[in-house]
């Protein structure tokens, strides 16, 4: 589910003047591996553009960066649509989702609007994210409730590697086709309870892989726990609502539009939890001219 609300804005400007290319994140010079990064993915515009120009490159994001909320998912999606509009590049959505997934696997998913499916393809040309219905299909609200704003120690690229090491790494990747087709058909028919049971599991089973791995990744906190259990009471006493949780310690509480402010107010009161943002389903990565 793209998110309406939380927005990574990127301006790209390819300037012959630039002696090599300059990324600022939020307001602030980047270096180091971030900057590698950005310049390898603009290695790929450069080359489908047929130039050789370097950038200045500035992003910013309106919520907490490397906390498990999928910011780099969010800023290489922005950056494909940028880079390529401003090197001269006319992509389509499934061309701009194949790139941005070479950024960050998770970014092609950003690109179209809606709920989205990433398929797995076989090579680079068929493995890219679709749109599976509008926003406008479910009326579901992520209530993300923040208990730690802090830069995981462990990144997402530096983590996929080490899946591989867990011994529950092969049952995972056995279960994927069969959640996959059940969140589909969960969102698709608007069965709550259905894409709750299927979350859950889901982010059960990908953390413990994670917490298996070696060395192991633990980004839980004692907070992340708590939030857990109230979402668990809640549904138990009728309200519709799931959890799920990214690479970080921060929870994605997804529930019915009718329920948010509810939930929201119950997660601000429970201990730890600094803020909570709101998002309704989201449209498809855009360009913005000024």
């Amino acid at each position: 589910m793209n998110l309406d609300g939380l927005f990574t804005r990127t301006q790209v400007t390819f300037d012959p003047a630039l002696q090599s290319d300059q990324l600022s994140l939020n307001g602030r010079a980047s270096h180091g591996h971030s900057l590698q990064r950005v310049k390898s993915f603009l290695d790929q515009v450069r080359h489908l553009a047929h130039i050789e120009t370097f950038a200045q490159i500035s992003s910013e994001n309106n919520f907490p960066t490397g906390a498990g909320i999928a910011s780099s998912a969010s800023a290489f999606a922005a950056l494909s649509l940028a880079a390529s509009a401003a090197a001269g590049l006319t992509l389509n959505e499934m061309q701009l989702s194949r790139l941005a997934r070479t950024g960050s696997g998770s970014a092609c998913r950003s690109v179209p609007g809606g709920f989205v499916e990433w398929l797995p393809g076989e090579s680079d040309a068929d493995s890219y994210a679709i749109s599976l219905a509008p926003p406008e299909h479910w009326d579901l609200v992520d209530c993300i409730a923040i208990v730690s704003r802090e830069h995981k120690a462990t990144g997402s690229t530096q983590g996929h590697p080490l899946a591989a090491t867990s011994p529950l790494y092969k049952a995972r990747l056995a279960s994927v086709p069969r959640l996959l087709e059940q969140c589909r058909a969960a969102i698709l028919q608007r069965d709550f309870e259905a894409l709750a049971t299927v979350t859950e599991l889901d982010c059960h089973q990908m953390h413990a892989v994670m917490m298996t791995s070696d060395p192991p990744l633990l980004y839980w906190l004692p907070a992340t726990l708590a939030v857990l259990h109230q979402v668990r009471a809640w549904r138990k006493s009728g309200l519709p609502v799931c959890y799920t949780i990214d690479a970080g310690p921060n929870v994605h509480v997804i529930c019915a539009a009718e329920v948010a402010e509810r939930i929201t107010r119950s997660l601000e009161q429970v201990r730890c939890v600094q803020r909570v943002l709101k998002a309704h389903p989201g449209g498809p990565a855009r360009l913005e001219f000024c």
